[in-house]
């Protein structure tokens, strides 16, 4: 029976400290009247979300019959495949020497 209070105290008692603590924040700042014309508003800040990303040139273009080669030269769609079911502790690295692995 105890027990049963205490785990229902506990709980009850958090709640409690968390609303007294929370009673006792300073009340928010007024909001300015959307309506008044003379209301003094923060500054308007704007940060595009491009900045971070990279210039598209940065990439050398690759004609696509070269492309297609080196995704044969791997070993097709099948490579791609064997590299999103393996471990990220080990990524498999593509082959380079120009002939196929079995």
């Amino acid at each position: 029976m105890v027990k049963t209070l205490l785990r229902g105290f506990a709980p009850a008692t958090l709640c409690a400290s968390l609303l007294a603590a929370q009673a006792q924040t300073a009340p928010p700042t007024a909001r300015p009247d959307p309506l008044d014309a003379q209301a003094s508003v923060p500054a308007l800040v704007y940060r595009s979300s491009l900045v971070s990303s990279r210039p598209s040139g940065a990439d050398k273009p690759v004609p696509w019959r070269e492309a297609n080669d080196t995704v044969s030269r791997i070993g097709g769609w099948r490579a791609y495949a064997r590299e999103a079911l393996a471990p990220a502790s080990a990524p498999s690295a593509p082959s380079h020497s120009g002939h196929e692995t079995p």
